[in-house]
């Protein structure tokens, strides 16, 4: 708990993807996915209940080895929202006072991750907090489109030889949703079905904490680093 409001945590783990056969599980440097999860929710101080949402039966080996409570989730259809999911889940549970959604394809995230959206909530006048990373290279100030064969940039007025157009001169400072961490009230997500709202809260991670699983490449790129990392 914090400041008396209880906090459910849920990761939704399903069988299916297209980048990564049986992505939420497949092997990073030497365990499950999933497991890196795991290991910083069972860190949480703010934590009640943290439960697995899956129809994949060898998601459930992988939480039944872990100690980590399983609800089952009838078999998931690309067109369901996460929304959706969370909502079907929240529906065999209790009420909490906070909704934690903790996505399994950021290993990189840690507890103080966790703990400090959490925080961010529970000290906000909002309803929704999520994890956020700042972007430099795809700033929208230099992401252009094509057209009649003209490279343009959604900017109408860019000059793209005058100055201030350098990565670290773009301004105001861009964010992206890294999809990592989305927290909110358990009123909100019930009563709107939604995530997110028009006043939520940013939570920024640094760019490698912000590191997603969604292709083999990125599979590479997160081991690489792991193996790496104390050099």
């Amino acid at each position: 708990m914090i400041k008396n409001k209880s906090v459910l945590a849920i990761t939704l783990a399903r069988g299916g993807s297209k980048g990564i056969f049986k992505k939420n599980i497949t092997p990073l440097n030497g365990k499950p996915l999933l497991e890196y999860t795991i290991e910083e929710v069972k860190k949480s101080k703010f934590i009640d209940q943290y439960v697995v949402g899956t129809d994949d039966k060898e998601t459930k080996q992988v939480c039944n080895k872990n100690n980590v409570n399983v609800i089952d989730r009838k078999p998931v259809k690309d067109t369901q929202t996460t929304a959706e999911g969370l909502l079907e889940i929240l529906n065999q549970l209790p009420k909490y006072d906070y909704v934690i959604e903790i996505m399994c394809t950021n290993p990189f995230k840690t507890v103080e991750d966790i703990d400090s959206i959490i925080k961010k909530l529970s000290k906000s006048n909002g309803n929704s907090v999520t994890s956020v990373t700042r972007i430099w290279d795809n700033h929208p100030n230099r992401v252009k489109f094509i057209s009649n064969g003209i490279l343009k940039g959604f900017n109408s007025e860019e000059d793209p030889d005058k100055p201030g157009w350098r990565r670290q001169d773009l301004s105001p400072p861009a964010y992206v949703r890294n999809g990592s961490l989305y927290a909110m009230t358990y009123d909100q997500i019930v009563k709107h079905k939604k995530r997110l709202t028009l006043k939520t809260i940013p939570y920024i991670m640094e760019a490698k904490k912000s590191i997603n699983i969604d292709e083999p490449l990125d599979l590479l790129i997160a081991e690489h680093l792991m193996k790496n990392e104390n050099n």
